[in-house]
């Protein structure tokens, strides 16, 4: 999407549409609004005075202007009262303007939004609801040609206003946007596309794209190494296991990295340990975690961010086969702790013990895992908070307090030294899945045993990797979750 800014006169700027907030409490009354109901013979006074329309969030009216503005249409977007106005909100007003605008056949906005109320960031805010919540993923079908998406916003400034500081807030939101939906594209694809060499083609071609270090292990190379907990899991497909490393080093020399670990796994059928035919076809999206990964350094070359980053995405697939791994066996990962496999579907945290491990050399001043880990999690927090778990109540504080900022909530859950029981194993060092209660605590609690002595935080996107109604910025399928969250933390860090 195409974003511009302008200095003009809202009432006399001409444009296929013009979306202006609603406050609730003052509508339509208000500085922006007042003149373009005058203008208009008072037809929006009578919206709110028939109750078709009042200002209530992502509540949306479509007006033709019948030649009476330059505006053909304004489109009217509720951001709820006065007092509760967020860049939030402002997210979600911009998310749904921008689905109005696609259902009246809309490709190009101009803008006042931001304008609706005092808010820290409302340019940038505003950007990313048009640009997220304007999103679709339509590589694999016929679109016809009365359903383009917006193609373009611009953001209206007053008349004579210098502009150089509000294109620097919009390119920013629309740079970090841009990774969010590289992300969203990856988990969008099928699991015939987008296999194990494939995210690895793409870390390539994005890194020599921006500057980033990539390097890719192939299987011999892991086999080196002995990441068994990895080589496991990519036993039963034909598609070969990839580790795929980032390096964005833009911080000051010799200071320790924040490492970020993604679950990879492109299709997880749940191996011998098979999953219910229902719903399977969305483990395609077993990979958000690597895609976030991916989008994060993406956004951070973009941004310019001064800090020292690296990247692990452990990448295979889970299928049954004669070759599979089986419940029963014991493998012996990378740290040299060996692990009885109770349930082949619990795979993810065999490719993630390596990487963590893995991560050791780096001597991380923070360590980050992302995963589409368990669906206890949705069960415990549904689709709307990502659950967090770790070992540094400051880091945990740092990336809670980034959620609140970017609309990426993190809900924080205990990692008490007694739910390691679940985890015991009679014939091995630990199993692979702990029974049928806190399925996620006790995942993490396993993922704790291979972060060393870093400060470490788990964080399982199971529930929010995927929007199944769609939301105002949140169109249904993928979300991209976690580059927001990951590039406010890292962006805070450095300052």
């Amino acid at each position: 999407m195409n974003i511009s800014v302008a200095a003009e006169e809202h009432t006399t700027h001409p444009c296929p549409a013009l979306v202006v907030g609603c406050v609730e409490d003052d509508f339509p009354a208000d500085g922006l609004l007042a003149p373009l109901d005058r203008l208009l013979g008072g037809g929006i006074a009578a919206l709110r005075a028939s109750g078709e329309f009042t200002g209530r969030l992502n509540r949306v009216k479509v007006l033709h202007t019948f030649g009476r503005l330059p505006a053909e249409r304004l489109i009217l977007v509720g951001v709820g009262k006065r007092g509760e106005l967020t860049a939030e909100r402002l997210r979600q007003a911009a998310g749904s303007a921008a689905k109005g605008a696609g259902v009246a056949g809309v490709t190009r906005l101009s803008s006042v939004l931001h304008r609706a109320g005092d808010v820290d960031g409302a340019i940038g805010a505003s950007v990313e609801g048009f640009i997220l919540g304007g999103y679709s993923f339509s590589n694999y079908k016929t679109v016809p040609p009365d359903e383009r998406p917006v193609e373009g916003v611009t953001v209206l400034l007053p008349a004579g206003a210098a502009t150089a500081d509000a294109e620097r807030e919009a390119g920013e939101a629309a740079t970090l946007c841009e990774a969010v939906c590289f992300a969203r594209d990856l988990v969008s694809h099928p699991g015939n596309v987008a296999t194990p060499s494939f995210l690895a083609e793409k870390a390539l071609e994005m890194a020599g794209r921006l500057g980033i270090t990539c390097r890719v292990l192939d299987r011999e190379e892991m086999e080196r190494l002995s990441m068994e907990g990895i080589l496991s899991v990519a036993k039963g497909s034909h598609q070969p296991p990839r580790f795929i490393i980032l390096e964005y080093l833009a911080g000051a020399a010799g200071k320790r990295p924040t490492v970020l670990v993604g679950k990879g796994v492109t299709f997880d059928s749940g191996g011998i340990s098979l999953k219910p035919r229902e719903g399977m076809e969305r483990m395609k999206d077993d990979m958000a975690g690597a895609a976030a990964v991916m989008g994060t350094f993406m956004a951070a070359a973009g941004l310019r961010l001064p800090v020292n980053l690296v990247g692990l995405i452990p990448a295979a697939e889970n299928l049954p086969g004669g070759g599979a791994y089986k419940p029963g066996d014991i493998v012996r990962t990378m740290a040299g702790k060996t692990v009885e496999i109770v349930n082949t579907d619990a795979e993810g945290r065999m490719l993630l013990c390596d990487a963590l491990h893995y991560a050791q050399r780096y001597k991380p001043a923070a360590l980050i895992d992302l995963a589409t880990l368990t669906g206890a999690c949705l069960v415990a927090l549904g689709a709307i908070a990502t659950g967090a778990m770790g070992n540094d109540p400051a880091l945990i504080k740092g990336l809670k307090t980034a959620g609140e900022a970017s609309g990426e909530r993190l809900w924080e859950l205990p990692l008490w030294d007694e739910y390691g029981e679940l985890m015991k194993s009679d014939v091995a060092d630990l199993k692979n899945a702990g029974g049928p209660h806190a399925g996620t605590i006790s995942a993490a609690w396993f993922l704790k045993q291979f972060a060393g002595k870093a400060k470490w935080v788990h964080i399982d996107i199971a529930g929010t990797a995927w929007e199944e109604k769609g939301r105002p910025y949140l169109p249904k399928g993928a979300t991209g979750v976690g580059v927001r969250l990951l590039v406010e933390y890292l962006r805070k860090s450095a300052g």
